[in-house]
């Protein structure tokens, strides 16, 4: 697989704003024979998911500089509510066996940070949990019993009993943790500790520290494989990912934690998307507009692919067949073949692109505009013929949303009510 030269996306737009859409009903019928802005001339109902009466979705964006999160109605393709939470959320994360959703407030500057428990049947907050100092990032242990949350400030990580809503205890962490993950197997912490340029390794059980890693520039974010056998980490600040094989106690001999690789991408890695396979991972470089694939078996970088302006987040279709980035530096959503190499398409959507969530049928793709505002909806398998001179399939936009102030992450939660 080659480099491939950047490349401007040819795509058709009038205007920087499309009218938000009811996509049920007689609204869906109206939007695909009358709007004339997006070329949609493929828009057939069953292209949507039939939902039975019971079936919710929702899709929840955190609003840093509104202090609230937008709650969008995934059913219908529609804004629901605003939803007042604690003093600017920076993170959300959905629960996989409780109908609820979790908010990190990171609060004032050096003040207690919270986080904000949303009963996602009523979607209302039923609780405010308080934690350490400026709180960012927040992790699940694998039957959603237990949360993990990173303190900034105080370098430490408050665990967080979900069941009767209070905290637990408090962990020591390196200087600055900014991310972290639970292995699938429930036997490794992982926590990257951005100031230390560390990795930190708590065993969750005991809640002792098992291993300590430096040489991570800005360690940043996180991927743990579906074996629990890798942790990827980010070196945000320099051009390489840490690889480290986790303990094998069963082995013989036992095998420790310990660093395999410190792999060479791009300038700026910020963002590990892992394909759903746990075979590959694609490091979105922000400095380097590119995005680099790792074989994760072999610790292998195979290629770095220029993919777009500033990438910043990245997602794997569950089919393991397409990767889209976004751009933060751009209006653009790029589509990347991962089986050929290269680049397919592009969505055209809001500006500054900086976080984005499929619905759970994986026919939606939903995108957080950090400078605009708003929240962009694109087809995931609607693509027309691109036009004379055109680069790239134009993936049309379904329609924007608004959203808050400083809209900044984004999570999506279905489930059927009783």
């Amino acid at each position: 697989m080659s480099r491939l030269p950047l490349q401007t996306p040819m795509l058709l737009r009038t205007s920087s704003r499309v009218r938000q859409v009811n996509a049920s009903g007689p609204a869906r019928a109206l939007y695909c024979t009358t709007l004339l802005v997006l070329p949609l001339a493929a828009c057939r109902p069953h292209d949507f998911p039939q939902y039975p009466a019971d079936y919710r979705e929702y899709v929840y964006v955190t609003n840093g500089g509104s202090n609230t999160v937008s709650v969008y109605d995934v059913v219908n393709v529609r804004l629901d509510r605003e939803i007042q939470v604690g003093q600017d959320p920076v993170a959300v994360t959905a629960s996989p066996t409780r109908n609820e959703v979790y908010v990190v407030n990171k609060g004032p500057a050096s003040g207690t940070g919270s986080v904000s428990v949303i009963d996602a049947e009523k979607n209302r907050v039923a609780v405010n949990i308080r934690v350490g100092s400026e709180p960012v990032a927040l992790a699940l242990n694998p039957d959603g019993t237990r949360a993990y949350v990173a303190n900034s400030a105080s370098n430490s990580i408050s665990v967080i009993d979900l069941k009767s809503r209070r905290e637990l205890a408090v962990l020591g962490a390196g200087e600055q943790p900014v991310a972290l993950r639970v292995s699938p197997d429930d036997k490794t912490l992982a926590i990257a500790n951005r100031k230390g340029n560390s990795v930190s390794l708590i065993d969750p059980a005991t809640g002792m520290l098992r291993a300590f890693f430096s040489g991570c520039p800005g360690a940043g974010d996180i991927a743990i494989l579906p074996d629990s056998s890798k942790v990827f980490v980010a070196c945000t600040e320099g051009h390489q990912i840490m690889a480290i094989a986790l303990a094998r106690t069963a082995a013989h001999p036992a095998e420790p934690d310990r660093v395999e690789a410190l792999l060479d991408v791009g300038r700026g890695p910020v963002e590990l998307a892992l394909k759903p396979d746990g075979g590959e991972i694609f490091v979105s470089n922000s400095l380097s507009d590119s995005v680099s694939e790792i074989y994760n078996t072999t610790n292998e970088v195979g290629d770095t692919y220029v993919i777009g302006e500033d990438p910043v987040s990245g997602l794997v279709s569950r089919d393991n067949a397409l990767l889209y980035v976004a751009n933060q530096r751009s209006q653009y959503v790029t589509v990347y073949s991962i089986e050929d190499g290269k680049r397919v398409g592009a969505v055209h959507v809001g500006d500054g692109p900086a976080a984005m969530a499929f619905s759970a049928a994986g026919h939606l793709l939903f995108v957080v505009d950090s400078r605009s505002g708003d929240v962009a909806v694109a087809r995931t398998h609607f693509t027309s013929s691109p036009g004379a001179g055109a680069q790239l399939m134009q993936y049309p936009l379904f329609t924007l949303l608004p959203a808050g102030r400083d809209p900044n992450a984004i999570a999506d939660k279905a489930f059927r009510v009783s």
